[in-house]
């Protein structure tokens, strides 16, 4: 087994297309040829002690939630705690590999785990959910659309033409295209020659409406190449940028609307039990201070304060998360919605022990482990 293959295995549990733009998620160290060759290990934090814990496994890989290396290393040396840790891991031979926002976003991955800990255990309560920024699905084939018209007897030409350009590329699938039949109208002035009829006139020609998706970098040369191939003198040539299609199911955070309305208490009750903890912090809107039952919860773990607008903006009485500065919790408690925090690592560091069953699916014979020596920075006391 190589380390190519760990690489595989995690971008079939945690695509890095679902990644954000601003993260830096895959294989951060090492070459995907190398062997694999002893035991993984899984942490949140690739400290000092859990590369120490490494090496002394004989590891030849760990995977490391948050990145190591997240801002550019301007050099390698043994001056900061960071560099050390990426230093030994090259010179022992193990690989870093960090999923980061990729796994929150995936289904099953660690947002969808966090949640499930806000249902409880016996499985009666449900919850319909959805991502609360939801992910934008977009093929680079399909980021544009080309719309032309042209006689039906010119439409294979023309379509052929455009493929061989890199239009009509969804999937698995080329030549894709779609007509519809209609009526063009055309004047031509003097000096016009066109292809139908005569300059001078109005002249009304049965054409296809032709439609093919392109990729952007592709589309300079389909154009080009459609009005080489095309029948008329200047044809008419539409150009649509294309949205993207959001995947209810992938994204960042998540939205709860529960079967059963909790209480804020009894929310806070279940995240410690999901999460093995004594405390969590709790601050109630106004509205809530009551035992009140909510229904509408929005979820994420880590650093959740960027997306807590989005939460409030959703509807969703109580949110979630990790870790929020006092003013930015202040600013929900304005806005109505009530926030649970339970400590950055602390909503995460649960999720490991699912992602080794996740990971032993995949790589059968594979010893993986979660490290003993990643722990929270903080102590509650």
């Amino acid at each position: 087994m190589k380390v190519q293959d760990l690489v595989d295995a995690m971008e079939r549990i945690a695509p890095t297309r679902h990644a954000e733009v601003w993260d830096n998620v895959g294989l951060l160290v090492g070459s995907p040829e190398e062997e694999l060759s002893g035991p993984l290990l899984l942490a949140i934090d690739l400290t000092e002690p859990v590369i120490a814990e490494a090496v002394r496994l004989k590891c030849g890989a760990v995977l490391a939630y948050h990145p190591p290396i997240f801002h550019p290393l301007r050099r390698l040396t043994t001056a900061t705690g960071k560099e050390r840790v990426i230093l030994r891991a090259a010179r022992a031979g193990i690989a870093v590999y960090s999923p980061h926002t990729a796994i929150d976003s995936a289904p099953g991955g660690m947002t969808d785990w966090l949640a499930d800990g806000l249902l409880d255990r016996a499985g009666i309560v449900k919850a319909d959910r959805r991502a609360l920024g939801p992910r934008i699905d977009r093929e680079n084939s399909q980021e544009m659309k080309i719309v032309t018209f042209v006689p039906a007897a010119k439409a294979d030409d023309v379509r052929a033409a455009l493929a061989s350009a890199g239009a009509g590329i969804i999937g698995n699938y080329e030549l894709c295209s779609f007509t519809a039949p209609g009526t063009g109208t055309f004047l031509g002035k003097e000096g016009a020659r066109p292809a139908v009829g005569a300059a001078g006139r109005l002249e009304t020609v049965a054409e296809l409406r032709l439609e093919m998706v392109c990729s952007r970098k592709a589309l300079a040369l389909a154009i080009a190449t459609l009005k080489q191939f095309h029948p008329y003198e200047q044809p008419a040539i539409d150009v649509y940028e294309l949205l993207g299609k959001p995947e209810r199911t992938a994204g960042l955070g998540r939205r709860l609307v529960l079967d059963q309305p909790a209480s804020l208490g009894k929310l806070a009750e279940r995240l410690k039990t999901h999460l093995e903890i004594p405390t969590v912090k709790v601050a109630a809107a106004a509205a809530h201070v009551a035992e009140k039952p909510l229904r509408f919860v929005g979820v994420c773990p880590g650093a959740g304060a960027d997306l807590a607008p989005l939460a409030l903006s959703e509807g969703c009485e109580v949110y979630v998360t990790g870790e929020m500065k006092h003013h930015e919790v202040m600013v929900m408690l304005d806005g109505g919605m009530s926030v649970i925090l339970a400590g950055h690592t602390n909503s995460e560091r649960g999720y490991l022990p699912r992602l080794r069953e996740r990971v032993l699916e995949q790589l059968k014979g594979v010893k993986c482990l979660v490290s003993r020596e990643d722990r929270s920075p903080f102590t509650w006391r």
